[in-house]
């Protein structure tokens, strides 16, 4: 954004602002609301979390009280009914604050539109109105040791028993798996289908299931307050209207909503990336070396330059994407290319601004040392960007 700040010719670029194309006047009234809370409920105390490895559950419920989670949800089922761009202001302002509010967005943006999309009426009215006001927290459960992207080869069964089924198995990786009352588990319910994808279902389990049952709760390199879990289901049995969509669907289910998790993992990077450099801008005018600031020197300025640069690219790429995504178009190709390409710039920058901070970037204090940790796992979630690079290949004919 450029903005004249007089008559003659002198400018100022505004790297920070949150104009964004699809942002309206109640877009950003919804984000002044969503800053006002994270000032007072959730900055105090993020480090707290940090440390603890979880933020506590009453956070949720305080979200969804204030209409923050799940603002699309049809007002039908509780929700506000409101658009995509919604979505998109509370995975930036949640990402500002750190990778570990992660929880917020694989919930209201990623899990509950499966229900959204797929669920019966019933399903719905049982579970939509709990997930909007924060006393339902979801988790997709696809990952399991040894399986990673290819959920064709997921081997957690799922085998009808009269009105139930019986689900055994195990999965890793599950954001919200401690703090979540209802997963969306990824199972086969048919072992012995050709291709191996057309035996994938979706079950939702609710958390109080007989035979289900919390793991671990991970120790992780960053997004430290994400609690992080593994999940058990030895017998454990779930009523069969607890299917989501079809019987041997849940590939295409899954890979449905796979755009729009792309679109919001490359905004969160995004956001983590320009709150990086925000700082970074600050740390480099007030540091002093040689008996100058640090900003003085080139090297600083070309660092900073490229990484603007960058950040811009990122921004123009990032918001045409929402708009066609917002339009319903088909846009699979170019969200891989932002997802991974975007991401990999963030952790590129981590580094980069780290090292411009010098020694003190390298000390807890510091915020760029959580960032630094938070950010590698980018190029990792919601598919890696090798497999990004893979569907674009795919795409382009290769």
């Amino acid at each position: 954004m450029v903005k004249t700040t007089n008559s003659t010719t002198k400018t100022t670029f505004d790297l920070f602002n949150t104009d964004r194309p699809f942002c309206s006047q109640e877009h950003e009234m919804f984000r002044t609301s969503l800053r006002k809370f994270i000032e007072k409920e959730v900055n105090p105390y993020y480090e707290e979390w940090e440390d603890k490895g979880s933020i506590p559950r009453e956070i949720y419920k305080k979200m969804g009280e204030q209409g923050f989670l799940c603002p699309q949800v049809d007002p039908a089922y509780g929700g506000l009914g409101l658009d995509f761009g919604f979505n998109l202001v509370l995975s930036e302002e949640m990402s500002r604050v750190g990778g570990g509010t992660a929880g917020v967005t694989i919930h209201s943006s990623i899990v509950v539109p499966y229900l959204e999309a797929y669920g019966t009426e019933e399903q719905k009215k049982k579970y939509l109105p709990k997930c909007v006001n924060g006393e339902i927290l979801t988790a997709v459960a696809m990952t399991e040791p040894g399986t990673g992207s290819d959920l064709a080869s997921v081997r957690t069964t799922a085998v009808r028993d009269g009105e139930n089924y019986v689900i055994n198995g195990q999965k890793t990786f599950i954001t919200n798996g401690i703090n979540a009352e209802l997963f969306f588990v990824v199972v086969k319910t048919d072992p012995n289908a050709t291709p191996a994808h057309k035996g994938v279902s979706v079950i939702m389990v609710d958390g109080d299931s007989p035979g289900f049952s919390r793991g671990r709760k991970l120790k992780k390199l960053g997004m430290r307050s994400s609690d992080t879990a593994e999940l058990i289901f030895e017998d454990a049995r779930v009523p069969i209207s607890n299917l989501l969509g079809e019987e041997g669907k849940g590939f295409y289910i899954l890979m449905d909503k796979l755009q729009q998790e792309r679109i919001m993992a490359a905004n969160g990077a995004f956001a983590q990336a320009q709150e990086m450099l925000k700082s970074t801008i600050t740390y480099v005018k007030e540091r002093q070396a040689f008996g100058k600031p640090i900003s003085s020197f080139q090297n600083t300025q070309f660092e900073i330059s490229e990484m603007a640069t960058e950040l811009s690219m990122a921004r123009s790429f990032l918001d045409n994407l929402a708009n066609l995504h917002m339009k319903g178009e088909n846009i699979v190709t170019q969200v891989s290319m932002a997802k991974w390409w975007i991401t990999d710039m963030a952790r590129r920058m981590a580094a980069r601004c780290l090292q411009l901070y010098g020694g003190y970037g390298f000390m807890e204090e510091y915020p760029i040392a959580r960032r630094y940790r938070d950010i590698a796992v980018l190029p990792i979630a919601a598919g890696s960007n090798e497999i990004m690079k893979n569907i674009i290949a795919k795409n382009l004919g290769l």
